[in-house]
């Protein structure tokens, strides 16, 4: 059996919604795996443009798993938006120089989370917001609009304002062994073989996959 590859933008043909975004993105601190879409109907090859505040002298990195399905108007935070709050006023006066500078907080003072990580066959759905420094697990699913500021176990569905559990989506035993299984990280010709296994739910039989 085929498979789509990987290496190309758009992997449906005279339709550029949907864009395999490792292939647009050039960004170095963006990382993102294979097959991880993003679908957008106003430009796909744009999805930089959705993580914000993420300058050339930024530390953080956005780093995205394979197989993971971004809607329309997802957005990623990044820890530059973040302000010093110790102070009165949480007002940047020191990047517009003329001798604000001086007031110019050091690193340590910044807020800073670390990096931002969505691991693999995760999806973000419409709308939804990334906080600075999150972790979202593997098979996890984002709600629209939700706005996720603390980590995501895996396969645990969140959503809401900040972002809640809704549940798990299965039995905490059956996501431990989907992490031991990692479909996907299986060569692709096996995943090929074996996709009504991977978006079946019968544990037994994706463990004995060959």
């Amino acid at each position: 059996m085929s498979s789509p590859d990987p290496n190309t933008p758009f992997p449906l043909p005279d339709f550029s919604q949907v864009c395999f975004i490792k292939n647009v993105v050039k960004n170095p601190k963006i990382l993102i795996g294979d097959y991880t879409y993003y679908d957008d109907p106003e430009d796909a090859t744009r999805f930089e443009r959705r993580v914000l505040y993420h300058y050339p002298f930024s530390r953080d990195r956005l780093i995205i798993g394979k197989f993971c399905a971004i809607a329309r108007g997802v957005t990623f935070i990044m820890n530059d938006a973040n302000h010093k709050m110790a102070g009165f006023s949480t007002y940047p006066f020191e990047i517009f120089g003329h001798g604000w500078e001086q007031v110019a907080p050091s690193p340590k003072d910044q807020p800073f989370k670390g990096d931002t990580v969505v691991g693999n066959d995760v999806w973000l759905g419409y709308a939804s917001v990334m906080m600075p420094g999150v972790t979202i697990g593997d098979g996890a699913i984002i709600a629209a609009k939700a706005v996720v500021t603390r980590p995501v176990p895996p396969y645990t569905i969140v959503g809401g304002n900040p972002a809640q559990v809704i549940r798990q989506r299965f039995s905490e035993d059956v996501i431990q062994q989907l992490l031991a299984i990692a479909w996907w990280n299986w060569e692709i010709g096996k995943i090929s073989r074996n996709l009504d296994k991977i978006v079946g739910a019968d544990i037994a039989a994706l463990q004995a996959c060959e």
